[in-house]
């Protein structure tokens, strides 16, 4: 998969589009009336990984995009649970940028979020809640397995945090922009015994589309 230009890139990009996009769907969201309980979005999602470890090995995984889909449910008009689910995503697993295995990670999030309300054109949010991840499919290459007897923790828990905007744009349909941080981290051992912890805590930017019913 291409890489980006740098680690700022993505941010820019994901703010110059939110711009644009806001301003193309004002006229539309200031006249939408759309209500429900219920908001089903699909989104793309682009991962940016901290990648910091205390292992000595500098390692990293790869940055990516792949597509979400999230499920809101409102209590309130303001109070929401959102579910945030996608299927397992392979990461190449590099070790000062060399490339050592490939993993698995699924990483479902359940957040509670509040909802501005009130406002003609936009719907801004924030939200807090958790993150469990399980990684899968570890594969290490045979001369690291040979040397370093590697292995991880194939579970992790950790908080997350968003905000984000919905911008109706009629019929119930909406444009939505979100920003999560999540605290996803492993801890790697050698033969057996810890040799540190791998800290991933990526930052999530996503745009997409959804429909509220």
């Amino acid at each position: 998969m291409p890489s980006l230009p740098s680690s700022r890139s993505p941010s820019r990009v994901f703010l110059a589009v939110l711009a644009l996009a806001a301003g193309a769907a004002l006229p539309l969201a200031a006249s939408a009336q759309d209500s429900g309980a219920w908001i089903v979005r699909a989104r793309a999602l682009h991962l940016d990984s901290a990648n910091k470890d205390s292992t000595g090995l500098n390692l990293s995984i790869n940055n990516k995009v792949f597509p979400e889909v999230d499920i809101s449910y409102f209590f309130t008009p303001n109070l929401a649970a959102e579910l945030i689910l996608t299927y397992p995503q392979k990461q190449d697993l590099s070790s000062n940028g060399t490339r050592i295995g490939t993993l698995k990670h699924l990483p479902p999030t359940l957040t509670l979020q509040y909802h501005v309300t009130g406002l003609p054109s936009a719907r801004p949010y924030v939200g807090a809640g958790i993150n469990y991840t399980r990684f899968s499919s570890v594969n290490f290459d045979p001369a690291v397995r040979t040397a370093l007897g590697p292995s991880i923790e194939k579970s992790s828990v950790g908080l997350a945090a968003q905000v984000g905007v919905d911008i109706p744009v009629g019929g119930g349909w909406l444009f939505n922009a979100d920003v999560k941080k999540v605290y996803l981290r492993t801890d790697v051992r050698s033969f057996g015994a810890t040799a540190g912890t791998f800290k991933i805590d990526p930052v999530l930017f996503s745009l997409g589309i959804g429909k509220r019913f």
